[in-house]
């Protein structure tokens, strides 16, 4: 499910939160207002018949067992995971009403190749997107290579299905003078901070969090979750555990790591002293890096805000795509940039080939014998 472009975005955004395990048998106005057409059976759902309501129990409980399984074997972000229970919610609901025939209620279990075909089919007509759809698709695969794995169904339904064209989006970055004219107004913030307290210390953090997202391209998920141990400021580094769990040593430069150590010197004393003040108990997460005002972890909306309080134009993950872009434009092979940013699939990191493309020819240029044959003639 890696190779999906767009779920590495969805599973940074914060937009699938409430939705409870075992909720089959229902659609939420949320998905009714995202997939229209699934949401016109909700009227008269309290009537659902025994056989149809034990249907939907057992679609809720294979699910609550699949998910599971993505946390604990697949070592999947929370965020992922609800991303991908959505849409196997949508799914479920789908085949509730009949699937691809309309022929009596389904479950997971049950679903044939057409009811899968139909599915991708209503979301089609119903305007999803193709890149959606083929994330949908692929969530689908991952839950039925489990159930085969498990025995419990004979035939992949998913088999043979084609997954929807989509265009490759190309990543969104920022100019390499707005970045830098973005980090030196944070810096200078930083410096004169707003008098003492907690006000210098959100503006030392700030700047900390600004410098380590450029320099180490890190996903905002990542970010929050980082502890102080996971620095290691002599070798100008830090650890970070991505998607999955894996973890990966990404370097920072210079000017990060003064950003940081400013930030544990004046910023955050001042900060986790007001949570103290507060009352707040040691509860194990004196460890987090980057707190709030009220000495507490921060949250990937908080960061989402202060990114765009710094610059209007920037996000957490243009600033990753940023890191990225420049670069490769400054001669850095595409395996490198896979290894900082933590790629499982080199075809992931591909999507910046267009960005060298004017380098690449002048490196033909220079070193293709032919290129420099037709040179010397010119």
């Amino acid at each position: 499910m890696d190779g999906v472009v767009g779920l590495e975005e969805c599973s940074q955004g914060e937009g699938f939160e409430g939705w409870p395990f075992g909720c089959i048998g229902r659609v939420s106005g949320h998905v009714a207002r995202q997939i229209p057409g699934l949401a016109q059976r909700e009227a008269g759902r309290e009537n659902l018949g025994m056989n149809q309501a034990s249907n939907a129990g057992s679609c809720g409980t294979m699910l609550r067992e699949y998910m599971t399984h993505l946390r604990v074997e697949k070592g999947l972000r929370p965020l992922s995971c609800e991303a991908y229970q959505h849409d196997l919610e949508i799914f479920a609901e789908y085949l509730e009403g009949g699937g691809g025939d309309g022929a009596g209620v389904k479950t997971f279990l049950t679903a044939q190749q057409a009811d899968v075909s139909g599915f991708l089919q209503h979301l089609r007509e119903h305007g999803v997107q193709s890149r959606s759809i083929a994330r949908k698709l692929s969530c689908l695969r991952g839950l039925y290579r489990w159930l085969l794995m498990d025995k419990r169904i004979q035939r992949d339904p998913t088999v043979n299905i084609e997954s929807p064209e989509s265009w490759k989006v190309l990543p969104k970055s920022l100019p390499e003078d707005e970045v830098t004219e973005m980090l030196e107004r944070s810096a200078a913030a930083a410096r004169v901070g707003d008098g003492a307290g907690s006000g210098l210390g959100v503006a030392l953090r700030d700047h900390a969090m600004l410098e380590v997202l450029y320099a180490g391209g890190l996903r905002v998920g990542e970010m929050v979750s980082l502890r102080q141990e996971d620095l290691h400021l002599d070798t100008a580094s830090v650890q970070v555990r991505g998607k999955g769990d894996k973890e990966r040593i990404v370097p920072i430069g210079r000017s990060a790591v003064e950003a940081l150590e400013a930030y544990l010197q004046n910023g955050r004393p001042e900060l986790l002293r007001a949570r103290r003040g507060g009352g707040g108990r040691g509860d194990g997460l004196e460890r987090t890096l980057f707190l709030s005002v009220r000495g507490r972890p921060l949250t990937t909306q908080a960061v989402w805000q202060m990114v765009r309080r710094a610059d209007s134009h920037a996000s957490p993950h243009k600033l990753r795509h940023s890191m990225a872009t420049h670069m490769v434009e400054h001669g850095a092979d595409l395996r490198t940039v896979q290894t900082l940013l933590g790629h499982a699939d080199i075809a992931t990191t591909q999507v910046y080939t267009h960005l060298a493309i004017d380098r690449l020819k002048t490196v033909h240029r220079m070193c293709h014998p032919r290129a420099q044959r037709r040179m010397v003639e010119a």
